[in-house]
């Protein structure tokens, strides 16, 4: 079934809403590995089950998508063949290789470095405190690289 929309109306995709087990652990995660910044908070105080939310966004980009954590969520088991991930581009294969060494020592790598074909590129996976997996990617079509791996015509 195809969906229609109203005449005109053109959806636009702005946010997604996670539901985090512990949300400073998340917060500080998303902060540190992804170089979000925190744009608006509200509800009780930080901490208080149940009423916190936290909204994060790229700096200069906070009108473009937010990445909203709300707290006492589920947590996350995902398995070892669930690919199912957030995804950040960066700027380069140094940069994927930062990450991964940064989230090796912090013991949530969970795929080393490697390359795939296009439009995959080199990217490395790393697990945030919740148990989602985040891959940080270089070379696809959506960010910075991907003139380097594009097939030719």
């Amino acid at each position: 079934m195809r969906a229609r929309y109203c005449p005109g109306m053109v959806p636009a995709f702005t946010h997604v809403a996670l539901h985090v087990r512990d949300l400073a652990a998340c917060t500080a995660f998303y902060r540190d590995f992804c170089g979000l910044k925190v744009v608006h908070e509200r509800g009780g105080a930080a901490g208080e089950s149940g009423t916190h939310v936290v909204w994060l966004a790229q700096p200069g980009r906070e009108r473009d998508f937010i990445f909203v954590l709300l707290p006492d969520g589920p947590g996350r088991e995902q398995g070892d063949l669930d690919f199912s991930h957030l995804g950040f581009a960066v700027e380069s294969r140094a940069a994927v290789d930062a990450v991964a060494e940064k989230a090796r020592e912090a013991g949530c790598l969970i795929w080393e470095p490697r390359d795939e074909p296009y439009p995959v590129g080199y990217y490395c996976g790393v697990r945030d405190p919740d148990g989602n997996a985040v891959e940080f990617s270089y070379g696809q079509p959506l960010g910075p690289g991907e003139e380097d791996l594009a097939p030719e015509a």
